[in-house]
């Protein structure tokens, strides 16, 4: 007889802002960024750059996270962006009238935003974070710095 598998708690949640009104490619350089990095980190980042796109996007972020710890039940601390992208949205066209009745076209460019967390408790193979925070050259040698001003280099003769 065959069982079936359990399934498994979702490990992904998203938020996804739609026709923000920016250019994609404006957007796109803050989400360069942001992909694949912790919560904690996202959030300083987005805080300190000075772009007008940081904005719209650190509301997602900030969604995306809300919906985690609502839906999943997951800690701020192990949630990391697994996917980022900006799409294309719909332009908007106006005109605006000119001189001699004639008329000039302005185009507005919008944006869809779509921000994946991932909690990195419920991932089996994500268990161990504490290895970014150690050096890893630390085990094996330890590299010794001279200091120029005070070993007796350049500076010490007259």
């Amino acid at each position: 007889m065959l069982k079936k598998k359990k399934t498994e708690k979702k490990q992904e949640v998203y938020a996804l802002g739609q026709h923000i009104s920016m250019s994609a490619d404006k957007a796109r350089r803050v989400i360069d960024q942001i992909r694949g990095r912790s919560y904690e980190e996202t959030l300083m980042i987005l805080e300190l750059m000075s772009y007008r796109a940081c904005y719209p996007i650190f509301k997602l972020v900030y969604s995306a996270a809300a919906n985690a710890s609502y839906n999943m039940a997951s800690n701020e601390a192990n949630l990391v962006i697994s996917k980022a992208e900006v799409n294309k949205g719909a332009t908007i066209k106006k005109f605006k009238p000119r001189a001699r009745g004639r008329s000039y076209p302005i185009k507005k460019p919008t944006c869809h935003i779509t921000i994946v967390m991932k909690d990195l408790s419920l991932d089996d193979k994500y268990v161990e974070i504490d290895s970014l925070k150690k050096p890893r050259w630390k085990n094996k040698h330890t590299a010794a710095y001279r200091d120029m001003y005070s070993s007796g280099g350049i500076w010490d003769k007259k």
